[in-house]
């Protein structure tokens, strides 16, 4: 049984992978600002914590569950994730910021706060997207969202460097099309061929023994890009 926390988990992904963790015998802490989806589930090990993960003083909850409750953390989903679709000379620079927040500050901020939490063996595992890649195929629209998707990719390997000796994994999956909400604010209309349950049974499995085989790497979860 491993203590497991998740990032954007009241839709999508994050919710299916919740369930997943928590039905096969693992704690799961599950953060999102909207918590009711999954207490209404009412899952024996699921507890769903409601945070704004982009406000760092709100942040302080988490850390102050598992100090309280788990003393250890075994793995970190970095799932949570924020859209804006917008012709580049539209974004403003609050709406580059709000993604930022969410996409990139966050996920360093979070993972910061769970390190003292960490043992030898725990994975952090950061859910980026195939527009963050160099080299892939781009879209219009996403400048703000891939671009900070690219930065995650690039503050995972620098942290698989640094806490190496701890041996800490740090870990990315660069998805591609995946039916979700977020899927639908960028490419209206468009039938991914995964579903966020398929995707989520491949990031369990990734979570739980991905370490064993990576570190410091990012792994294109891709078969197809819209």
């Amino acid at each position: 049984m491993k203590n497991i926390v998740i990032t954007g988990t009241s839709r999508g992904i994050g919710f299916e992978l919740a369930q997943q963790f928590a039905e096969n015998g693992h704690q799961v802490l599950a953060i999102s600002r909207n918590s009711k989806p999954l207490e209404a589930i009412n899952h024996k090990n699921i507890t769903a914590l409601s945070v704004d993960i982009s406000n760092p003083k709100d942040l302080k909850k988490v850390t102050q569950f598992v100090e309280k409750t788990w003393k250890k953390v075994d793995i970190l989903i970095n799932n949570a994730g924020k859209l804006v679709n917008k012709p580049f000379t539209e974004i403003s620079s609050e709406d580059f910021l709000e993604v930022y927040k969410v996409n990139v500050f966050a996920v360093a901020e979070i993972t910061k706060l769970m390190i003292p939490f960490f043992q030898k063996g725990s994975h952090v595992v950061t859910i980026s997207s195939m527009g963050g890649i160099q080299g892939s195929m781009k879209f219009p629209g996403l400048a703000a969202y891939s671009s900070a998707k690219g930065a995650v990719i690039t503050l995972s390997e620098l942290l698989a460097e640094e806490y190496k000796e701890q041996q800490i994994a740090f870990n990315v999956l660069a998805l591609g099309a995946v039916q979700t909400e977020m899927l639908e604010e960028a490419f209206p209309g468009y039938e991914a061929p995964v579903s966020a349950k398929e995707m989520a049974d491949y990031i369990y499995n990734f979570s739980l023994t991905g370490n064993k085989f990576y570190n410091g790497k990012v792994l294109q979860v891709s078969s197809s890009t819209p």
